[in-house]
């Protein structure tokens, strides 16, 4: 992708949630019980966490449950806003994560919820996931998820934009798609596979410990998911063990 259009692209994103902010807050008041495992399984008490990619802060409250030293970051401001009315008791902060302002090796763990497939280019996919181990301590973790799209209505997107790409009327990179919310915004997403997603985790120089998928009940909800460390030595990358695929049903209750 041009590096200009992907700019372009990072600022649209930050501009679509400031001005979709209220009403996605209000979609996504709760948490997703099927990704709780990811807090109740991996969060240390006394760790100091990032949540890079905080949205509406709907996740802070399993944060809190774990007492951990918490900080929550989001490129929109409208939502920064919101949480912090929300939660006035936690530290939430307007930050580029790509650009992030810690110290390195400052943190126990990095969550990434719904984020990554957001950023636009493989590059600065790259430079998200580097940030992230940079801050992180060594044997630190990197918990992240993406969407896995599978309905309908995405899978046209997919034809859709595959289509304007091969006849020379996108800028898109391939398996880019542009969501549309109501009238107000075109949110840009990039496709992941598992294999991609894993690929580029381990490019980043992390090991990956676990891998799958998480669905909701009706698996009208699907994540892609990963948890990888830091790495306490350096390693090549073609060194890094063998990703094993994971499968996970979680049921609401």
């Amino acid at each position: 992708m041009n590096p200009e259009y992907a700019h372009y692209l990072l600022v649209k994103t930050r501009e679509d949630y400031n001005l979709i902010a209220e009403e996605f807050s209000r979609t996504r008041e709760k948490i997703w019980e099927e990704t709780r495992f990811l807090f109740d399984d991996y969060l240390v008490p006394g760790d100091k966490v990032l949540d890079s990619g905080c949205g509406n802060g709907r996740y802070y409250p399993l944060f809190k449950e774990k007492q951990v030293e918490y900080i929550g970051i989001d490129s929109s401001k409208k939502l920064i806003e919101l949480t912090k009315e929300r939660y006035p008791e936690a530290d939430f902060r307007v930050e580029d994560a790509l650009k992030l302002s810690f110290n390195d090796n400052y943190f126990n763990a990095v969550y990434s919820i719904a984020v990554l497939h957001h950023i636009p280019s493989k590059e600065l996919r790259l430079q998200f996931l580097n940030e992230a181990k940079r801050v992180l301590k060594p044997g630190g973790l990197l918990i992240l998820t993406v969407w896995n799209f599978h309905q309908i209505k995405e899978l046209f997107l997919l034809v859709k934009y595959t289509l304007l790409k091969l006849i020379g009327k996108s800028k898109l990179d391939w398996k880019d798609i542009f969501e549309p919310w109501g009238k107000k915004a075109q949110r840009y997403y990039h496709w992941f596979s598992k294999r991609e997603l894993g690929k580029s985790v381990k490019e980043a120089g992390f090991e990956i410990e676990k891998f799958g998928t998480i669905k909701n009940k009706g698996k009208y909800r699907q994540n892609i998911f990963i948890i990888s460390k830091k790495l306490t030595t350096q390693k090549s990358v073609s060194s890094a063990p063998t990703i094993i695929t994971e499968e996970q049903n979680f049921i609401n209750h």
